[in-house]
């Protein structure tokens, strides 16, 4: 369990908050079972190293509020939308007996042993957080799935993950899925025939032969010019070729 350093502050303007957050510290509240809400104030620095681990927000912190002990579970963050950086934080006490509904994250493992995923099977994750009902003092840090021998086909529902005890899904009614291992999708292109020597030349004749039908027919078109050329001129002279009477 971490522990972070906290103080209780008085603030009551926005400009004495500001004042809080310029001086390297971030504002923030402890609140839940029957005492009262607490403001305190965080290094910010500190904050930003405990957030930047995983699964920050299902984990339980000690927080020691000015030398006392105080189990907490931070519950929301707000950020500056300009730095990223935290500007406010909330915690809720961790009260002996009580229950707290949290998501908790899920953690998948082995997949190296997975024959399914080794012949090109996809792991479809439906769900990497779960939200769950737990009791204060039985909070689980992750919920695991594991891999091994899991081949393409198989899926993963909440009843066959281990819970705690006493640790049950909000979702209650039906076995919804956290993961399956899926086939592999795969979209081949048609292939392209590769042109053969017989095609090409095949393809080089033909332009020959074509060639050779455009010459015939320019051939044919200049003897029709020319016979339409002597028939006109014996239309213009009838005597013009006619035998000479002696």
């Amino acid at each position: 369990m971490n522990t972070i350093d906290a103080s209780l502050r008085n603030t009551k303007t926005s400009g004495e908050v500001n004042k809080l957050r310029s001086e390297g510290n971030v504002p923030g509240i402890v609140y839940g079972g029957k005492s009262e809400t607490q403001k305190i104030s965080i290094s910010k620095k500190l904050l930003k190293n405990l957030i930047e681990k995983e699964n920050f927000l299902s984990s339980i912190l000690n927080l020691k509020i000015n030398g006392k002990d105080e189990n907490v579970l931070p519950k929301e963050i707000s950020y500056d939308i300009l730095t990223d950086d935290p500007i406010h934080i909330d915690f809720l006490r961790i009260v002996k007996g009580s229950s707290v509904i949290i998501e908790i994250p899920v953690n998948f493992i082995n997949t190296e042993k997975s024959p399914g995923l080794k012949r090109g099977g996809v792991l479809n994750i439906v769900r990497r957080k779960v939200e769950l009902k737990c009791p204060s003092e039985n909070i689980p840090s992750e919920l695991v799935v594991d891999l091994d021998g899991v081949d393409i086909g198989h899926s993963f529902k909440i009843s066959s993950i281990k819970l705690p005890e006493n640790v049950e899904p909000t979702i209650r009614g039906r076995d919804f899925v956290i993961a399956t291992v899926a086939a592999p999708t795969v979209i081949k292109e048609p292939e392209k025939p590769a042109e053969t020597e017989e095609g090409a030349e095949g393809a080089e004749a033909a332009s020959t032969t074509g060639e050779g039908a455009t010459e015939t027919g320019d051939a044919k078109d200049a003897k029709g010019a020319e016979g339409e050329k002597k028939e006109a001129d014996k239309k213009e002279d009838p005597k013009k070729g006619q035998p000479e009477k002696k």
